[in-house]
């Protein structure tokens, strides 16, 4: 099991276009080491998606898990497992949703950000074969988030109102004292 280092906002190989993958690529064993290990990256640091720009590796590669009982998203709906190569996404619905978004590059922050509610994403899977999905609601803006990071965005480029950015303990600070 290897856990990787995730590289923080500053690191400027966040701020770049990642490259995509070749066929020949998606099908090495080097390449399966690498998807094994950003699992069990993400799963060590609690998170619900990755790209391989967050363990400093410019390649367009993410991966998409929402478990039940994910602690950082506990409202979350599970969704399957998704390996993503070389993505292209398509808005499919101009209605804008709004949800507050962390980060693992971003540790302690999180920011709300809109996005479009429906998208299509056009992918290679693990075998190098043609996959297209569409996404909805909060898994629409979980695929946004991660496929950015191939782009060279971080979630705090998309914000409108960088007012809202909070550190995640006060705002659950917030909510428990709305509780009270």
């Amino acid at each position: 099991m290897a856990i990787h280092k995730i590289i923080k906002m500053g690191n400027p190989l966040l701020r770049e276009e990642a490259i995509p993958f070749s066929l020949e690529e998606i099908a090495s064993n080097e390449t399966k080491e690498l998807v094994q290990s950003m699992w069990d990256t993400m799963e060590e640091y609690g998170g619900i998606g990755l790209a391989a720009p967050q363990i400093g590796i410019s390649k367009q590669l993410a991966i998409i898990r929402i478990d039940e009982d994910n602690e950082r998203y506990p409202d979350s709906d599970e969704s399957e497992e998704f390996v993503i190569f070389n993505p292209k996404i398509t808005p499919l619905d101009e209605t804008l949703q709004g949800f507050w978004e962390g980060c693992l590059s971003v540790p302690g922050l999180r920011g709300v950000v809109f996005r479009p509610r429906k998208v299509q994403i056009d992918y290679l899977d693990e075998s190098a074969k043609n996959k297209s999905f569409i996404a909805e609601d909060f898994l629409a803006t979980v695929f946004q988030h991660e496929l950015d990071h191939l782009f060279g965005k971080l979630f705090i480029d998309r914000m409108e109102d960088i007012s809202s950015l909070a550190f995640e303990d006060e705002l659950i600070l917030s909510e428990e004292e709305k509780d009270l």
